[in-house]
């Protein structure tokens, strides 16, 4: 399993930002994405989830805000941030579990100034 992470940046506060991670190695269609996020110091967490039917999580403090989707068609699942804020500064990983185990991407930097 290969997930290829891609979107980060660095902006201001308000802005807005498009992850995308390309899976290979798996039927995309058939298994459910996510996007965690893990902010220096701390542990990582789910930001959003979406399954094969598009069934879709949000944390909390991202609902409202950010949206995930996928296009099954381009192996790619999306993770559109809008009204970003300097809490929202992390390295995002995208994640597929196959039969109990995790496959993680490299990660992508996001970072949100004030």
């Amino acid at each position: 399993v290969q997930l290829q992470a891609s979107g980060g940046g660095l902006v201001q506060a308000g802005d807005s930002l498009r992850l995308s991670c390309t899976a290979s190695g798996i039927i995309f269609g058939e298994n459910t994405m996510a996007w965690y996020r893990q902010a220096p110091g701390k542990q990582r967490d789910l930001v959003a989830r979406i399954t094969p039917y598009f069934s879709t999580t949000y944390a909390d403090s991202v609902k409202g805000r950010f949206t995930i989707s996928r296009s099954n068609a381009k192996n790619t699942v999306y993770l559109q941030m809008n009204s970003l804020t300097p809490e929202d500064t992390a390295v995002y990983y995208c994640t597929v579990t196959i039969r109990g185990v995790a496959s993680w991407g490299q990660g992508t930097q996001v970072t949100v100034s004030s």
